[in-house]
């Protein structure tokens, strides 16, 4: 077989297996041999560029990042509809229909929340796809949309053009996976599936939007050339045969009976992997539509149904307190069982001692419950009426319900943060971040094989890992006796990783890369570390006030003491091993680098400063001595320009570290 046979058969091998998992949820093989396939695809097509193609399947783990999205104007308008609240609303909107149409049939679907879309096919092939925007001009998000592996790139039987609507969404399950991970590293969690999607969408690197795990439903046939359908209903069921994921649908012949679909989709609307936020009726047949027409905004023939945001009272049992991955203490009001938005609630979020305060709920309150964005539930307020005689203010914990460690509060906000170094509800984040490859840089210890170690009971603190058996850690799933001896030899390689590394992995806030490296070279070991008074941390560049008690603090926990102990008892490296550099020539001075650079890695770069003894900031300021600008240099270069700060190239960079290493 030659590489273009090869090439065409992988394609056609990942599309079918696709559409299984992606359309029809049937997959045919695991993710170790579609990665296979997929591997092997995209090393042909590297190799033979002239075989490229627009429709390849390697275009979905996303391309090269763009500068700014295109705008597209829209050859059939993406407009909204009418929205009606209440019975009485949908039953006019059907007398309507049925005085101007002799025949009414109405199809019925659920109404996603997400992000609404068009995509065009030119001869079979998807050759754009835009945004909505304000329904007649959009942006070009093509890129972005080819990484969603329910979108077919091509398809059978096709007409010249082809233009479809869909909704853009993030599944549930994606959601909290998503949400879970972003608490383990640290970072601010989604507020929610549809901005969520939206924010993917307007990645400017279709590799983000890739790794957003996306889907579609396409609930809408725009245009097509050289076949005409009489009914809505037909054109789903074209695009099904297709390939398309189609939006679910029932035909009903009277109001009565799309009311009660509707209403038997707000009940099992927990079901979906998606959001709803109500349920779509319109004419099923075109020539019915054709006829009503549509105002300005909106079709006549169709109206969404929004379900209301359902309110009920029920009673705080218990306030308990959560631990969360970052350590932040999160309050949860234990209510008596209510039915709300078609599931049962038993808890609701309390957010944090203000919100707490500011709506004062005590336990025995009765209070006003509702979903947040029909997923989450939430107190709304106190029905103060029905306040029992003995309620009490509510006070938060000042010990971490899980380990027993004080509780600071975060000097910029409400969060109160639990500060044990072992504490078991960090436990995942801490590991995980402990091995990262800015730390001590433990390869194949990611998170999953982190999750499986803590579950196993294998570890309960980061000091463990250099206390695991390669037999019982070769017993894990998907470990095997040559994954767990690859993966203990990292472990033993990383006792030698250095104080700044160690530092920076040992989770202190506000304790960064740039921060553990200046504290290493200050102090030199951890020892004299952990007995700096906050005066001499204080006295240590770029080390401020907060940020000098966080590290106090840390050192006077025990259970930091306790993880310090052992980590020295497995000969983790705890003293610099760095010698002085020879040619201080950047001594005391700051760089910021910026852009993309061609010669070195930003690692590289930073290596190559330090190596001259100077440092590097992430930011820029009037500290700042010189900005290194890349290719595609941005906000950083304009601020240095702003501020008279030197600014060079990568040449003149090169000039001055005296390097002669080619790009």
């Amino acid at each position: 077989m030659d590489y273009k046979e090869e090439i065409l058969k992988l394609r056609r091998e990942l599309e079918e297996h696709n559409y299984r998992y992606y359309v029809l949820d049937e997959p045919g093989i695991d993710d170790f041999e579609y990665d296979a396939i997929m591997r092997r695809l995209i090393e042909l097509e590297e190799a033979h560029p002239e075989l490229a193609a627009p429709d390849s399947p390697s275009r979905r783990v996303g391309g090269a990042a763009a500068e700014g999205f295109e705008r597209v104007e829209h050859r059939v308008p993406l407009m909204s509809l009418n929205d009606v609240f209440s019975k009485e609303e949908l039953f006019a909107f059907g007398q309507r229909m049925e005085k101007e149409n002799a025949r009414c049939e109405y199809i019925v679907e659920p109404k996603i929340d997400g992000l609404s879309v068009a995509l065009t096919y030119e001869k079979g092939v998807f050759v754009r796809g835009a945004t909505r925007g304000d329904g007649r001009v959009g942006e070009d998000v093509t890129e972005n949309l080819k990484t969603i592996k329910s979108v077919p790139l091509s398809i059978k039987d096709a007409p010249e053009t082809l233009i479809v609507r869909g909704e853009v969404y993030m599944p549930t399950r994606v959601f909290e996976e998503l949400n879970a991970q972003r608490e383990i590293d640290g970072e601010k969690p989604l507020a929610n599936p549809r901005n969520a999607a939206a924010g993917a969408m307007r990645q400017l690197d279709p590799k983000v939007a890739a790794s957003r795990r996306l889907d579609i439903i396409i609930f809408s046939m725009l245009h097509i050339e050289g076949l005409s359908f009489e009914t809505d209903s037909d054109c789903l069921d074209y695009l099904r045969e297709r390939g398309f994921k189609v939006v679910g649908y029932r035909l009903c012949r009277s109001m009565e009976e799309t009311y009660a679909h509707i209403l038997e989709l707000g009940e099992r609307r927990e079901s979906f992997e998606f959001g709803i936020d109500g349920a779509v009726a319109s004419l099923n047949l075109l020539a019915d539509r054709a006829r009503l027409g549509s105002t300005a905004k909106a079709p006549r023939w169709a109206a969404a149904f929004k379900y209301p945001p359902e309110v009920k009272e029920s009673r705080v049992l218990n306030i308990v307190v959560q631990v969360g991955r970052t350590g932040v203490l999160t309050p949860k009001a234990v209510v008596e069982p209510v039915r709300l938005a078609g599931t049962t609630v038993t808890n609701a979020t309390l957010h944090n001692q203000d919100f707490i305060a500011e709506k004062d709920i005590r336990i025995g309150d009765t209070v006003c419950i509702r979903k947040a964005g029909e997923i989450i539930p939430e107190v709304l307020g106190v029905v103060r009426e029905k306040r029992p005689a003995d309620a009490k203010p509510y006070v938060m914990p000042e010990y971490c319900p899980e380990c027993g460690a004080p509780v600071s509060r975060d000097p910029d906000g409400a969060a109160l943060r639990c500060t044990g170094a072992e504490c078991p509800a960090q436990l995942l984040r801490n590991i995980t971040h402990f091995a990262s490859k800015n730390a001590m840089d433990i390869e194949g210890l990611g998170p999953n094989i982190v999750k499986a170690l803590v579950e196993s009971g294998l570890i309960k603190s980061a000091a463990e890992l250099y206390f695991l058996k390669a037999e019982n850690v070769a017993r894990l799933e998907r470990m095997g006796k040559k994954s767990a001896q690859n993966l203990m030899e990292s472990i033993e390689k990383s006792k030698k990783a250095g104080l700044a590394r160690l530092i920076y992995a040992l989770g202190i806030r506000q304790v960064g890369e740039s921060a553990a490296k200046t504290l290493a070279a200050r102090f030199k070991s951890m020892d004299a570390l952990a007995e700096a008074s906050v005066e001499e941390l204080t006295a240590v560049e770029d080390i401020g006030p907060v940020t000098a008690d966080y590290i106090k603090s840390w050192f006077e926990s025990p259970q930091s003491a306790h993880l310090l102990k052992r980590l020295k008892e497995a000969g983790v490296a705890m003293e610099t091993a760095e010698e002085e550099p020879a040619d201080r020539r950047f001594e005391g001075m700051t760089f910021v680098l910026t852009g993309g650079l061609t010669a070195y890695t930003r690692d590289e770069a930073q290596a190559l400063i330090e190596k001259f003894g100077g440092r590097t900031a992430s930011s820029v300021s009037k500290k700042t001595s010189v900005v290194v600008a890349g290719e595609n240099a941005g906000s950083k270069l304009a601020k240095a320009e702003s501020l008279g700060v030197r600014i060079i190239d990568e040449s003149e960079f090169l000039r001055m570290t005296g390097q002669e290493k080619n790009s």
